[in-house]
């Protein structure tokens, strides 16, 4: 494991160049991968997995939809695809990618296959760390674990096939066999990880929580509606106030960023650009810090996690959420972006 230095603070990662995928393989070579859950990690990991050479099953309940896009994947009924109860029995290292709400729901049934030796995996730190809301409480004799890679499978599986990898933190909660160091992180190289950086279950929950609320989803959201409202109400046209709030910056600019940094992407705009930026950024940063702030004291006071378990516990919080979800859909900011992103010349 090599240490990293930021400023004075040092930090642990791991790279593909010191645990390459050929170790990795060798760690695992007699470990049975059980995939619970086919849903938003479920897929990208497991065929990773598949394709690195590592053996690996998917436990879905039949009928599902997720059933039928793991057999469209290549997963074979009876063979490589199971009932999730076969594949717990089966499994040696269980990977839980079952949502928050659907791991508590499914945790009875989880915990009578946890033998002693086995290895309990997690991409989330949210069921073990809230265990008084959650009722996840892992047996002492199995490792317990989590590799959470930092996107989408969707992502994951993308630049996985591209040759290229989405970096993801490792932690781990129990190491009951002794062995959990060397199998978290052959796991984590296995799903295609580009490095691995070290942190615990309750700071990958609290971080990922604040993140999805955050930069990730949430502040964005709110950003690029209260930007694209005030063009519109000036007199531009959706598509203007929609390519200067969203298409420029995910075409052009946060590109820029991903390759070499914020200076970088500032010095390859306009002095224009560059002289508006560094006059506003303190106004954005003054007013949404507190924002931040009032953010994360709700993550750590546990109110976002039992706002999640409340809501996604709900029988038909999946009709709930469609509805929720259909009034971004239907914005006019959005439906302007189906237009644009139509106008593409890749989509032509």
């Amino acid at each position: 494991m090599a240490k990293l230095n930021f400023g004075g603070v040092e930090e642990n990662v791991v790279t593909r160049e010191e645990f390459p995928l050929s170790k990795a393989q060798d760690v695992l070579k007699d470990e049975i991968v059980a995939v619970i859950g086919y849903g938003v990690q479920g897929p990208g990991q497991s065929l990773n997995l598949k394709d690195n050479g590592i053996n690996v099953i998917v436990g879905q309940r039949q009928p599902s939809k997720s059933w039928d896009k793991a057999v469209a994947d290549g997963f074979v009924p009876g063979e490589t695809l199971f009932s999730i109860e076969e594949a717990l029995e089966r499994g040696t290292i269980i990977c839980n990618l079952l949502s928050d709400a659907a791991q508590i729901a499914l945790w009875p049934t989880i915990k009578k296959y946890l033998t002693p030796g086995k290895s309990l995996y997690f991409s989330h730190g949210f069921g073990v760390t809230y265990k008084e809301k959650t009722g996840i409480i892992p047996p002492a004799d199995v490792d317990v674990f989590l590799v959470a890679p930092k996107g989408s499978g969707t992502s994951l599986r993308r630049l996985f096939v591209e040759g290229k990898g989405l970096n993801s933190s490792f932690a781990i909660e129990q190491d009951a066999t002794g062995k959990a160091k060397d199998k978290v992180i052959a796991m984590g190289i296995a799903v295609g990880s580009g490095y691995l950086f070290e942190t615990t279950f309750y700071k990958e929950v609290s971080s990922d929580l604040t993140g999805e609320r955050g930069t990730l989803m949430g502040a964005i959201q709110g950003l690029f509606q209260a930007q694209y409202e005030v063009l519109r109400a000036n007199g531009h046209t959706p598509s203007e106030a929609f390519n200067e709030t969203v298409e420029e910056a995910t075409q052009s600019l946060y590109p820029l960023i991903a390759e070499n940094g914020m200076d970088w992407m500032y010095a390859n705009c306009s002095t224009t650009a560059q002289r508006g930026a560094l006059d506003w950024k303190d106004e954005f940063h003054k007013a949404t810090k507190p924002v931040f702030e009032k953010l994360y004291k709700s993550v750590i006071d546990g109110k976002e996690a039992q706002r999640s378990i409340d809501v996604n516990s709900q029988p038909d919080y999946r009709e709930k959420l469609e509805v929720e979800l259909k009034e971004l859909y239907d914005s006019e900011m959005w439906q302007a972006g189906r237009t644009v992103r139509g106008l593409r010349p890749e989509n032509k």
